[in-house]
């Protein structure tokens, strides 16, 4: 079930669902939580790789340009071009709830597709890492500290029995910033 703005205070103010820096209540609205976007991005070097194989890992030197904007500084993402960026804050999920991730309706109305795995899974710690392509013919600017995407509420049935901070396969546990794929879960 998804939780209500009530519901939404009540686990924020009990501190099962915790975020870093504490949210505005401005952020929560009748049945999500909007989340801000971080500083830092990420994007492939493509002068430096010619394909991504999902056998490999990706190669973090050379290949990946990290770039952070200064405050009201804009990021400018081109038309058809992909970054990694994360949220500003960082989520602990508690065992007994998991989040879904939207992007912003604004944003995909601009041509500004948000994604992240679009599921964050009972006991996951860190800051979302967000994948966003600009589908547009314009380039568009991006600010650190916008709202960049939403987040629903779900109660579990019960908690994990296994979450997140304790499966073998989970690689992106108390992350901070953008993370690139890690390939290693793909395959059995």
């Amino acid at each position: 079930m998804i939780l209500s703005d009530r519901d939404i205070q009540k686990v924020i103010k009990n501190n099962q669902l915790v975020f870093k820096p504490k949210l505005n209540p401005k952020q929560i609205g009748p049945a999500s939580i909007d989340l801000k976007l971080g500083p830092i991005f990420k994007k492939f070097n493509i002068s430096k790789q010619c394909i991504l194989d999902t056998k490999k890992e990706l190669p973090d030197k050379d290949f990946i340009i990290t770039l952070k904007v200064k405050p009201k500084e804009p990021f400018i993402l081109h038309p058809n071009d992909f970054v990694l960026a994360s949220t500003k804050e960082y989520i602990k999920v508690p065992d007994d709830i998991v989040l879904k991730v939207e992007g912003k309706s604004t944003l995909a109305r601009m041509g500004i597709l948000v994604h992240t795995a679009g599921f964050v899974d009972p006991g996951f710690e860190g800051t979302l890492t967000l994948e966003i392509s600009n589908q547009s013919n314009l380039p568009v600017a991006l600010y650190a500290d916008m709202y960049i995407c939403q987040i629903a509420v779900e109660k579990l049935s019960s908690p994990a029995l296994v979450p997140y901070n304790k499966r073998k396969k989970s690689l992106y546990s108390k992350s901070q910033g953008p993370k690139i794929a890690k390939t290693n879960n793909l395959f059995d």
